[in-house]
């Protein structure tokens, strides 16, 4: 799934996605203090245009120059609140004890030996700021017979839960009912959470 693939998969249609936020990112967002804000896999924009709305400043990363053209129209009002990036998350450093929000919403960050880029992901974020990760629960795939997307090779928001040190706390590690209709052609009924703050 590289820039190329992922280039056609938006330009295949008009608009990928539905516009609106993630209802996890809202559910579990609202309410925290804005601050510096890494939207991993930010496709066409939602949720960063809506955290920079309720005043986060927003690093948005994709690696589809389609997805970002379609953020930054999306976003044009925002008065540089969004920093629109290209980059490939798993050859990108990030810096580390940055960012006061980490969003992974369904974003598909393939196992590593020694998960250098989910580590890379966790280090940025700041003493007392919070990582969410949301993906499709795994119940609601259908079996794979073509070779073709396996989710076991990609992490899912409990093998991160496993992987945190006593540097974290987990507020939110669950599977719950998906609070918008599932995307069309799919059966997503329930998405897996997982939120936690760092403590130092």
């Amino acid at each position: 799934m590289d820039a190329q693939f992922w280039d056609d998969r938006y330009r295949s249609r008009e608009r990928l996605f539905s516009g609106r936020p993630n209802g996890v990112l809202v559910t579990e967002v609202t309410g925290l203090t804005p601050g510096q804000a890494l939207d991993v896999g930010c496709g066409e924009g939602a949720d960063a245009v809506w955290l920079a709305r309720r005043g986060w400043q927003v690093t948005a990363v994709d690696i589809s120059r389609t997805a970002l053209q379609r953020a930054a129209a999306a976003g044009a009002d925002l008065g540089g609140r969004v920093a629109w990036t290209r980059a490939d998350l798993t050859a990108m450093p990030l810096p580390a004890g940055t960012f006061d929000l980490v969003s992974v919403q369904y974003f598909p960050l393939p196992h590593q030996p020694r998960h250098t880029v989910l580590r890379g992901l966790l280090d940025s974020v700041a003493p007392g700021g919070t990582l969410l990760v949301a993906a499709h629960d795994l119940a609601d795939l259908p079996p794979q017979h073509d070779g073709g997307f396996d989710p076991g090779h990609y992490y899912q928001p409990g093998d991160i839960a496993k992987l945190l040190d006593g540097n974290w706390t987990v507020l939110v590690d669950e599977t719950r009912p998906r609070t918008a209709p599932p995307p069309a052609g799919t059966q997503h009924t329930h998405d897996t959470v997982l939120r936690a703050q760092r403590l130092r």
